[in-house]
């Protein structure tokens, strides 16, 4: 039998497919988002199995398919983006991850980097001590009795409601499709218990905020009407997501799933991809669940864009609007989806799960924000602590071919074990601020784990995509401070 890798098929520089009879039981091809280099390099044989493996879905449509930051993942592989019919088609919990809406905002700034590099390390120390980070970390707040249920229900309109953001915040944030229904009562007390004292906490593992410059800037007409209007110009990238709630909540429903595929005879070649038809109560009930989840992260993340401003004021000494703090946008990575699309010149409603991936709308989708019709969505692609992160916007390609999907980040190369293996006795902070990069963090011995060593290169997973037509290059940011747990 042949390998993954040379089952594949080349159909042009950044697609190959992995054909239908690769594996008996395969309703769909795969197709791989990746490039030469990439497919030598960086590729995970387990990870292409897992491709295989979601073909087997029932109700899944035109591919099963993977980023280029594809790695090995529970289930699906990480960068995996597959959609299923709501007719006889699945939900997977699998294939939103347990980290339900782990996703990216990125603020921009009025400032700098020479203004910035001035007060550096005092910005750095207090928005450390203003975010609380690290494992089992707990929040600012307090929520009292059924607040938690309020956060669930409502989002970040809670956190705005409550003088934590502004109206426009909440214009600039994905937002769930009126087809999903957010509902407390199918999230666990365990799950809430977990949740309620990490609320506003940016976590750890690969989870961070970053103090950003703009080093490039690629189309100077869409940086514009998200703000970018120079090289130099700073910007604030947040990365986190639904930290214990998200997790136990996924992991609950793995088990509901568990039983699920047996009640519905559904044959798999993996029981990581448990799963259950959409419109089976233990769909619905799995969908509310990880809509909730989904608001508790844009609620954690929008706090921390709060405390994020409340720290520049503090050391600059200006109110966060003189600064000029605003959000350009908030994408999340780990999230299923009723979405209309186009299959075989047929409109129709998929669940669509993306599994680190980010959506990537195009221009005039009624879905983005009104002052991003020209240019369609914002797309946010972290990178790693010594390198590079990207802004992007979405494209027509990306409709037609992914559900309107991209990648989400630069993708693991190494486990965090061999990470950790590999950089014994270096020192990651002194590495770092040799480059000119200030870390803040809880563990730093946990920094190897994170090291730019243990990823792919962000500007490479960025190229494919680019190349590739799925979103469109628009600025690259370095980082110039880093927080972490």
């Amino acid at each position: 039998m042949k390998t993954k890798r040379q089952a594949l098929v080349k159909i042009d520089d950044y697609r190959w497919e992995l054909p239908q009879d690769y594996k008996p039981g395969m309703r769909v091809p795969g197709l791989i988002y990746v490039d030469e280099y990439m497919l030598g390099q960086a590729m995970d044989e387990q990870a292409l199995e897992q491709v295989a493996n979601v073909a087997f879905l029932p109700g899944i449509v035109g591919h099963s398919m993977a980023m280029p930051d594809i790695h090995w993942g529970y289930g699906f592989p990480i960068g995996g983006v597959a959609a299923m019919r709501l007719d006889d088609g699945v939900i997977s919990p699998g294939g939103i991850g347990f980290d339900i809406n782990c996703g990216v905002r990125l603020v921009r700034t009025a400032l700098t980097e020479a203004e910035v590099r001035l007060k550096i390390e005092e910005l750095a120390t207090t928005l450390f001590h203003n975010i609380p980070s690290g494992v089992g970390s707990k929040g600012r707040l307090r929520l009292r009795g059924n607040e938690i249920d309020d956060v669930l229900r409502e989002g970040p309109r809670w956190a705005v409601e409550m003088g934590y953001g502004i109206e426009e915040d909440l214009e600039l944030t994905e937002k769930l499709p009126s087809t999903l229904q957010p509902d407390p009562e199918k999230v666990s007390k365990k799950a809430k218990e977990r949740g309620s004292p990490q609320l506003g906490t940016l976590g750890s593992g690969n989870h961070f905020l970053e103090v950003q410059s703009v080093a490039e800037i690629y189309d100077p007409d869409a940086a514009r009407v998200m703000g970018i209007e120079s090289v130099g110009q700073v910007v604030v990238m947040i990365h986190t997501g639904s930290r214990g709630l998200g997790h136990q909540t996924c992991d609950d429903y793995l088990h509901v799933m568990g039983k699920a595929i047996q009640t519905y005879g559904i044959d798999l070649p993996d029981r990581q991809l448990a799963c259950a038809p959409v419109g089976s109560p233990e769909g619905k009930e799995y969908l509310a669940a990880m809509a909730a989840s989904a608001n508790f992260a844009w609620t954690n993340r929008q706090l921390i864009l709060h405390w994020t401003r409340e720290s520049f004021a503090q050391v600059f000494g200006l109110s966060w609007q003189e600064l000029g703090m605003h959000l350009i946008y908030d994408v999340c990575h780990n999230i299923g989806k009723i979405e209309e699309h186009v299959v075989d010149g047929v409109r129709m409603e998929l669940c669509v799960h993306r599994k680190g991936a980010t959506r990537a709308f195009p221009p005039g989708h009624p879905d983005i924000p009104q002052v991003y019709m020209q240019i369609g969505q914002p797309v946010l692609i972290p990178g790693d602590m010594g390198r590079y992160s990207f802004l992007l916007v979405g494209t027509e390609t990306a409709m037609r071919e992914t559900f309107g999907s991209t990648c989400h980040g630069a993708g693991r190369m190494q486990s965090r074990g061999a990470a950790k293996r590999s950089l014994k006795g270096v020192n990651i902070v002194q590495q770092l601020a040799a480059e000119g990069i200030v870390v803040r963090v809880q563990n730093p011995a946990l920094l190897a784990e994170e090291a730019s060593v243990a990823y792919k290169d962000v500007e490479a997973v960025v190229n494919v995509v680019h190349g590739a037509g799925l979103s469109r290059k628009v600025a690259k940011m370095r980082p110039l401070a880093v927080v972490k747990g």
